[in-house]
């Protein structure tokens, strides 16, 4: 399928609809080319420090952040209708023991302006470059936030990826 550059605003609620529901596909990359998509359920897009920026939140323990720690960048991509079961399984599985896109069949394309590719099956994406981090800070939350969320104690990193390129199907 042909893909073209869009204005955000032209995916943003196809995005939130799918963030909602089944998830997005976060896709990072190590130094070497070894790729990985995991299922994100939480992020935000808005403006910060004056650009347009896509916040993901990912927890320490998993194999994605320790690829966008070396990168720096990413990719979130928009599942197309009937891909269900394939955002399920990279919210399942880690990229540490599995090869997911070689193992159900994803398609990475070179991204345009970021090393992580977009997954083709995908209808929309998002390339980000990392301009700045944080980590949650346990003190900060309710108890109600920690008891819902990190009983584990295993506290997200929040990346804020500058939106270099918006990307959709023709």
């Amino acid at each position: 399928m042909l893909k073209v550059e869009c204005d955000i605003k032209d995916i943003f609620e196809l995005t939130n609809s799918k963030l909602g529901s089944e998830g997005l596909l976060l896709v990072s990359m190590d130094l070497d080319g070894k790729y990985n998509a995991m299922t994100i359920g939480w992020g935000l897009i808005g403006r910060v420090w004056g650009d347009p920026i896509f916040m993901v939140a990912v927890r320490p323990t998993r194999y994605t952040h320790r690829l966008i720690e070396k990168t720096n960048d990413f990719t979130v991509n928009v599942p197309n209708d009937g891909m269900e079961e394939i955002v399920n399984y990279c919210g399942t599985v880690s990229g540490r023991d599995y090869d997911k896109f070689k193992e159900i069949g994803l398609t990475a394309e070179k991204g345009e302006r970021v090393k992580s590719p977009i997954i083709s099956e995908c209808i929309a994406h998002y390339e980000c470059k990392v301009i700045g981090k944080s980590k949650v800070i346990p003190d900060l939350l309710s108890s109600e936030v920690k008891r819902r969320y990190y009983s584990s104690e295993n506290y997200h990193t929040l990346y804020f990826g500058r939106i270099l390129s918006t990307i959709k199907e023709k």
